[in-house]
């Protein structure tokens, strides 16, 4: 007689048992706002971002081995990645960033510029926009502009201020 009530028990105890959540913080637990987006879903693997980052690395190896055609192929594929990815996550700076780079390496100095100045509009101290459109003004003979990107880059102490400074002393 068990057996015959036995998958009823069964069916019931599980659902009528109390449902528990997976999460372990409560609101009050929370952690507050650094002021800094997470950008973690930008590196998963299958992301656009990732994929376009993964082309401008490639793009930058051909490049350095002065193979233009393949260079330029992989930096028209980092365009399309970053321009989905933008899509996808608008406003976020380093995706503005490496969109405008990768204009400029293949000789859209208009459209890099507008990324550039887009990324800047959200972040304008970000270290790597500020150096790319330090050396977009000097390709283009603006160097009254690239010392404006420099006085952005003096107080980062990095090698983005270096950078920029060698090639403006260059001019």
């Amino acid at each position: 007689m068990i057996k015959k009530y036995l998958p009823f028990i069964f069916i019931t105890f599980f659902l009528c048992s109390p449902v528990c959540s997976a999460e372990s913080k409560s609101e009050k637990d929370a952690v507050w706002n650094t002021g800094k987006d997470d950008i973690s879903h930008l590196k998963a693997k299958n992301s656009n971002f990732k994929k376009g980052y993964d082309a401008l690395k490639q793009a930058k190896k051909y490049a350095d081995k002065k193979k233009k055609y393949k260079a330029t192929k992989r930096f028209n594929d980092s365009i399309k990645f970053f321009t989905l990815a933008n899509e996808e996550n608008p406003n976020q700076p380093d995706i503005l960033g490496y969109l405008g780079y990768s204009f400029k390496m293949v000789g859209d100095f208009t459209m890099a510029e507008i990324h550039f100045e887009q990324g800047l509009t959200i972040d304008f101290q970000h270290v790597k926009i500020n150096e790319y459109l330090g050396e977009l003004y000097l390709e283009t003979n603006r160097i009254n502009k690239a010392k404006e990107r420099l006085k952005v880059l003096k107080n980062c102490k990095c090698d983005e201020f270096n950078e920029l400074q060698n090639l403006i002393s260059k001019y």
